[in-house]
């Protein structure tokens, strides 16, 4: 993956194949734009992979808006990303759960879903999951819009018992949508 400090790839760039705990810490002020090469990568809008989560697959974000998508949250940089290890695409299995630590009705999914209602779930909200395997990345509305969480195998063991795992900007358990991650 190659960050640049500038929208559109200008200005300073640097080329990662690891995490970046800080890109401050690289003499970057911000990163602006992306090209993404191999992947997936999960960005974050603060150092330590704080903040916002923001899912990066292949191909070209020249400004936020590329990254951020329909998010009805928008930061204009990104300061902190890593690789996601798990993402097999042809092989994803994902439960969720009606209550926190994996109570309640359950329903697994294999397959991408842009309207979590339409498929049975009965509620906006889903209190716990478990990834069985791949890498999933659920979105807060319908249609694969608002605040993004990305979802491992390889992190947590799969096991996210109440949506303050969620990511650290997890202030609701609402995902209406969801969709596995391609490699």
């Amino acid at each position: 993956m190659t960050v640049f400090e500038e929208e559109f790839f200008q200005g300073k760039s640097c080329e990662f194949s690891f995490e970046c705990q800080n890109i401050l810490d690289r003499d970057f002020r911000k990163i602006r734009s992306i090209k993404v090469e191999n992947g997936p990568w999960v960005g974050y809008e603060y150092p330590e992979f704080q903040g916002q989560q923001f899912i990066l697959e292949k191909g070209d974000y020249p400004c936020y808006q590329a990254w951020s998508g329909n998010s009805s949250y928008r930061t204009e940089h990104m300061l902190s990303f890593k690789p996601i290890k798990c993402a097999n695409h042809s092989d994803s299995k994902i439960t969720l759960y009606e209550c926190e630590e994996f109570m309640g009705r359950k329903f697994e999914m294999c397959e991408d879903y842009p309207s979590l209602q339409a498929m049975g779930w009965c509620s906006k909200e889903v209190p716990s999951i478990k990834v069985n395997s791949g890498a999933w990345v659920g979105y807060q509305f319908p249609g694969y819009r608002g605040y993004q969480y990305i979802f491992e195998r390889d992190r947590r063991q799969g096991e996210y018992r109440c949506y303050n795992e969620f990511g650290t900007q997890a202030h609701t358990n609402q995902i209406q949508s969801m969709r596995r991650i391609q490699q």
